[in-house]
């Protein structure tokens, strides 16, 4: 098969598919994961502040056994793997969507499987700041909920911005494997040509516009997370 890969025939054959199928591949692809990653954020952000805060040392301290079961629940969802994560939520996915095959669908076990990694990316970020810096709030009398707001969150915006491209970039390597479980996207082309029908070179452009996709995002994250830190600025 792989002899016929680059074949006249194939090369047409991936042509067509380039130009019917990919243009709403494409578009489905960063719908899905622009979305996911924006409720991922909105879920994982205040988790992963809480992660910060509630701490024995933190501004807010929270009973132990909560911060305990918080983090046993992030750990947990954190180590079952994608496509597994997929099965598992089909009840809740068809309770929110009405249905656990397609695009829109993909977007519930996404949320659920990235959430949780944001949160920890979020822990990372904020535990960078110095904690001079928190004291010194604290000894002006700032609340907690000040702290967090005007203290720990501006400062630890470069390292957010980062933290949140790599999130994006993770989801986007997710939105390709949902593929296999009816997702739509360059993972269900991937899938679907490339695998089931043997058309190596269709995957070969799936995976090369996915990289290409990681590449900018990263790329942009990158430098508007340099733009936004203070420290560098003249």
């Amino acid at each position: 098969m792989l002899n016929n890969a680059f074949s006249p025939e194939a090369i047409r054959e991936a042509i067509d598919i380039f130009v019917t199928e990919f243009p709403l591949a494409i578009w489905e692809t960063l719908y899905v994961t622009i979305l996911a990653t924006f409720f991922a954020i909105v879920l994982g952000l205040p988790l992963g502040v809480l992660l910060v805060v509630g701490e024995k040392d933190g501004v807010l301290p929270l009973p132990a056994w909560l911060m305990q079961a918080l983090n046993v629940l992030i750990n947990l969802l954190r180590s079952v793997p994608f496509l597994i994560m997929m099965i598992l939520v089909f009840p809740l996915t068809r309770a929110i969507v009405g249905t656990v095959v397609g695009t829109v669908a993909s977007i519930v076990p996404l949320v659920i499987a990235a959430f949780p990694f944001v949160a920890r990316l979020v822990e990372g970020s904020l535990r960078e700041i110095d904690p001079n810096i928190i004291e010194a709030a604290q000894s002006m009398g700032a609340s907690p909920l000040q702290i967090v707001v005007k203290v720990m969150l501006p400062e630890s915006v470069p390292s957010l911005i980062s933290n949140a491209a790599i999130a994006l970039t993770t989801i986007l390597g997710y939105s390709a494997m949902s593929g296999v479980l009816g997702g739509g996207g360059l993972g269900k082309i991937a899938i679907n040509y490339g695998y089931h029908r043997y058309k190596y070179l269709v995957m070969l452009l799936a995976v090369v516009l996915l990289v290409l996709m990681v590449q900018v995002f990263q790329t942009i994250g990158t430098k508007w997370s340099l733009r936004s830190d203070k420290r560098l600025r003249k």
